[in-house]
């Protein structure tokens, strides 16, 4: 089964990386929900998950949820390219690396703005979306 990225629907930085999570992924592995859709709280609730943070990406991968930058370093591990390189970041303890996601998903808004709404795929992209994107 695919991977799931549930992403902030209306960060212009968020829908940024999944445009470009849908470049390098060749093998179409993951699909994305936005974290304000209904089809995201109920994935979330059914994996067991509670206080959802729209201010981190978050990662449904066989069975087990993943968040912040350990979401982010699996995602990088199954791009296409030398992303996977970024999987060595694996090696820095995951507090010090979620002090960094934090502080990025802490400003996001403010240095890359954010949407009224939350994106709509393209027609060849919907079938990657299990809210239709929004």
């Amino acid at each position: 089964m695919a991977a799931i990225i549930l992403f902030d629907g209306v960060c212009n930085l968020c829908n940024g990386s999944v445009q470009f999570i849908i470049r390098h992924d060749p093998r179409a592995h993951f699909h994305f929900a936005a974290l304000q859709s209904a089809e995201a709280q109920q994935l979330l609730a059914d994996a067991g998950y509670n206080g959802v943070d729209l201010s981190s990406v978050v990662l449904l991968e066989d069975g087990k949820i993943y968040e912040r930058s350990a979401a982010a370093l699996r995602i990088a591990r199954n791009l296409s390219g030398g992303w996977k390189l970024l999987t060595s970041l694996v090696i820095v303890p995951r507090p010090i690396r979620d002090l960094v996601y934090n502080w990025i998903a802490r400003n996001r808004y403010s240095w890359f703005g954010k949407r009224d709404e939350c994106m709509i795929p393209t027609p060849e992209l919907r079938n990657r979306f299990i809210d239709g994107g929004g």
